[in-house]
């Protein structure tokens, strides 16, 4: 009989076995909440969606006329995979030699695997650089404004917030938290590189019985853990920072604020000041005007406010509120209306971005560091925000403006993907398909027959997580798991590591892309940077054999001192921040110097773009897309415990009764979700925890047009990027603005278009090689 084997997941630490045809999950014992995620894990063994051989294009293939116009609806040939790698090696050779590196992408979102090794955003870089360099993207489509805003304001993202505030602070000092944007339980199911222990409903629990409140800002009502009795103000989608600047108005006019703190440790409040109080604009910034915008009534605010002052406050913000409108915005704001309470540096209190948006945010540090694929560096200076890959292609050339640089869009004549599904992460898909027919090759390393494969020029099967070995580890989580391989490859599904070697050998790049190493030989030497740092600590450090054969390994913390908050509070000169000023900038120098019209020196409120577009009228409902609490992303989205959510084969949208009966549409119900980008089928869901005019769509049902060769399509299966505007944050941070858009909804009339992309891909039979390319099949 199979034993249990160790292994880790993004949700998850687990051990697994692969017997009778089925593969058996079990949680990690030492976890006290496992994720229901863990449930997707079992279809990945015997899944139709398996990409099982090296695939190509036909149009591609056979070097027809314009070909790439067909791209997402042509037909695909099955190769073999010398084939296929001598087919990537020469497109790779012709465009590096024409174009050189700036003519090549590379992308990846590293969400593929939580192994340290096998870890495709890590492979496919170190070998495209190894190639000779890329143009890159930079910063993520979840936090792309927080990741610009938060060092001109705080400092590096990741270091003074996010090592400041933890759970165990919260569970003994927090005695109000309020959450804009809430605390998920669904996004806390979740961290990069693994999670061992599900902590987050525990310790909110926790703190919630010692006396402690919480006020969940959000228009979805589950937002929050529903045991916690949140107070919940049901806001205006989009309207943060109005009732953000209508609270500090408060402090201020009642003399709440602590002007000591704001004098000792910020620069620039007096600036902020006034254009809160209506000196600068004209406009004071009142709960009464706070009020008509975010509909949160007059009395709720001003009685926040002085809750606020009179208790150790903790302010969080979300993901979700920085992926909008001017998502700078709020991120800013936050960080100014906690700094006018005075409590950051305190235990429990202050300001936190994103807390419970990951597992591990919010855990204490590790006191070693992990394991890490060098990727080494890319010599091209040229790059992107991540978001704005479908302005690119579209528009080669073409200036835009970043964080202070005016940049130009590179002319890009291949795509190389691993690791990552653009048609799940981007904004306005009928426009990233016109986008995606723009490269001369996409060449896509796949587990699955996502949309993304389904627009590639040539498609390699890559293995899952199951079927390899690898370290799992992760920033703050103290467990690190010998990931031992659970199924045997699925069909002909060859290794990243291995993919890229192969690549690499045609190129005469082997030796300087593998090292001379296998697989087994780069866990032992990637393992040994973490066992030499346990020796240097005086930790127990047991070699790599002995690590892999007990199948883990516990990691020393470091002490919950604060973190840099506390020392900045406790002395803001020897513990300055790195920011200009070393204090927190509630007016900023620098980004004024940008002379940027949509995001200026100080926080302030932007009317959202639809709203001055003025398509009020012909799509009067608020669309939120948050992340699903069925899979990771799109990621197994044909996993068991995916699926089973779905309704008459569709995503669930969610709908405010009162909306649901002005449009008589019952429960149940396929409706059709349109604007002017597109439209979505969806199964209705009546739901009286969305706002009136608010309904709730999850990201991540795998793309499925009505008619893939028609410019604008429908997507049959519920995909709201179908619908999402791509349009940057602002010109400083060119971040997504997925989050949210404006549509209408109607109930569908007639026989739905069935929903066909779990269906097993059918493949042309052989057609003749170009360039004589042998086939040995």
């Amino acid at each position: 009989m199979n034993t249990f084997k160790p292994h880790s997941s993004h949700w998850g630490a687990f051990s697994g076995r692969y017997q009778d045809g089925k593969l058996e999950i079990r949680p990690h014992p030492g976890d006290p909440h496992p994720s229901p995620l863990l449930g997707n894990l079992p279809a990945i063994a015997d899944s139709s969606m398996r990409i099982k051989r090296p695939a190509v294009r036909r149009g591609w293939l056979e070097g027809a006329a314009d070909n790439a116009q067909n791209r997402g609806a042509d037909d695909y040939v099955e190769v073999s995979w010398p084939t296929a790698v001598d087919l990537v090696a020469a497109e790779l050779r012709r465009v590096y030699g024409d174009f050189g590196p700036g003519a090549v992408f590379g992308g990846s979102y590293g969400w593929s695997s939580a192994g340290r090794f096998h870890h495709a955003q890590s492979q496919i870089h170190r070998f495209l650089n190894v190639l000779g360099g890329y143009v890159r993207s930079v910063n993520t489509y979840s936090s792309g404004a927080a990741m610009v805003i938060i060092p001109h304001v705080l400092g590096p993202y990741d270091h003074f917030d996010r090592k400041s505030v933890t759970w165990d602070a919260i569970g003994r000092s927090s005695e109000l938290v309020v959450a804009f944007g809430g605390m998920a339980i669904k996004n806390a199911d979740v961290h990069g590189g693994g999670i061992s222990a599900h902590i987050v409903r525990q310790t909110l629990n926790g703190a919630s019985a010692r006396g402690a409140r919480f006020v969940l800002v959000s228009p979805l009502n589950d937002d929050f853990p529903a045991e916690l009795n949140a107070q919940w103000l049901p806001i205006v989608p989009g309207t943060d920072v109005a009732l953000m600047l209508g609270l500090a108005h408060v402090l201020v006019r009642e003399g709440l604020h602590d002007r000591g703190f704001l004098d000792s440790y910020t620069v620039g409040y007096e600036r902020f000041e006034d254009y809160l109080l209506g000196r600068s604009d004209g406009v004071e910034k009142s709960p009464e005007w706070a009020s008509g915008i975010c509909g949160i009534d007059v009395d709720s605010i001003k009685g926040l406010a002085r809750a606020m002052a009179g208790a150790r406050t903790l302010i969080t913000v979300s993901h979700s509120l920085q992926r909008a409108d001017y998502g700078e915005q709020p991120v800013w704001m936050g960080i100014v209306l906690a700094a006018m309470l005075g409590q950051i540096g305190l235990d429990g209190g202050g300001y936190a971005y994103s807390l419970g948006a990951l597992g591990n945010i919010g855990k204490g540090q590790l006191a070693v560091p992990l394991p890490t694929f060098s990727q080494f560096k890319n010599p091209v200076p040229d790059f992107i925000p991540v978001a704005r890959i479908a302005d690119m292609l579209l528009n080669p050339g073409d200036e835009f403006h970043y964080n202070g640089r005016a940049m130009h869009y590179p002319d890009i004549r291949l795509v190389y993907w691993a690791g990552g599904n653009p048609f799940h992460h981007h904004q306005d898909l009928n426009r990233l398909r016109a986008a995606f027919k723009r490269p001369e090759t996409i060449i896509v390393h796949e587990t699955a027959w996502t949309s993304s494969a389904r627009h590639a020029d040539i498609v390699l099967p890559a293995t899952t997580t199951l079927e390899r070995n690898d370290i799992g580890a992760a920033d703050r989580d103290p467990l690190m798991v010998a990931m031992k391989k659970l199924i045997e490859p699925v069909g002909e599904a060859r290794d990243d590591y291995e993919i890229f070697s192969e690549i690499a050998r045609r190129l005469g790049k082997f030796e300087n892309f593998t090292e001379n190493r296998t697989s087994k030989e780069w866990l032992s030497t990637l393992f040994e940077t973490t066992r030499a740092a346990l020796v240097a600590g005086g930790h127990d450090a047991p070699d790599f054999e002995a690590f892999w054969d007990h199948g883990e390994l516990r990691l020393p913390l470091k002490p919950d001192d604060g973190g840099p908050a506390c020392a900045f509070r406790n002395d803001p000169l020897a513990s300055a921040l790195q920011t200009p000023s070393g204090k927190i900038e509630i007016f900023s120098e620098t980004i004024e110097s940008f002379g940027y019209d949509d995001c200026r020196g100080h926080p302030q409120w932007y009317p959202p773009r639809a709203e001055a577009e003025g398509n009020e009228s012909r799509f009067p409902l608020y669309l939120v897309c948050n992340q699903p609490h069925q899979r990771l992303h799109s990621q197994l989205d044909y996993g068991d415990f995916s699926r089973s959510t779905k309704i008459k084969s569709r995503e669930p949208v969610r709908i405010n009764p009162l909306d649901a009966a002005e449009r008589g549409i019952s429960d149940g119900d396929i409706v059709r979700l349109f604007n002017d980008r597109g439209s979505c089928l969806a199964a209705a869901v009546i739901s009286e925890d969305v706002r009136k005019s608010v309904m709730q769509l999850a990201t991540g049902a795998w793309f499925e047009p009505e008619n893939a060769t028609a410019d604008k399509t429908m997507c049959v299966h519920g995909n709201p990027n179908i619908l999402t505007r791509d349009v940057g944050t602002s010109q400083l941070a060119q971040g997504s603005t997925g989050q949210l858009t404006k549509v209408e909804v109607e109930r569908f009339v007639g026989e739905a278009p069935p929903v066909q992309i779990f269906e097993m891909m059918k493949f042309m039979e052989r057609a003749a090689e170009p360039g004589g390319i042998a086939d040995p099949r």
